[in-house]
């Protein structure tokens, strides 16, 4: 079974205290439902190509199934209530390759 990761990059945050109280709810989500955040930044980021140097998160989850269950389930869905429309991002579940 391949590992499961969400990576997100925030494009834009227009409310600081939304993204801060929606970070304290998604890290309780996440911990719940075993994964792991393995990045969280905004400063250590080397960008290339097309990059561009954004607000960066990856989570790493025991499954793909496991990431898009998360994602699905009440605890972070609250979460992201509270972050309401505090950020635009991109936020995408990677299925990882296998060993």
């Amino acid at each position: 079974m391949n590992k499961g990761y969400w990576v997100v990059a925030y494009r834009s945050i227009s409310d600081e205290s939304a993204l801060k109280a929606y970070g304290a709810l998604a890290g309780v989500a996440i911990a719940a439902n075993g994964g792991t955040i393995l990045a969280r930044t905004s400063d250590g980021l080397e960008v290339h190509e097309a990059g561009l140097k954004q607000r960066t998160v990856l989570v790493e989850f025991s499954s793909f199934e496991h990431a898009q269950r998360t994602y699905a389930s009440e605890a972070y869905q609250a979460a992201l209530r509270v972050l309401g429309t505090a950020a635009e991002r991109d936020f995408r579940i990677v299925e990882g390759s296998g060993q």
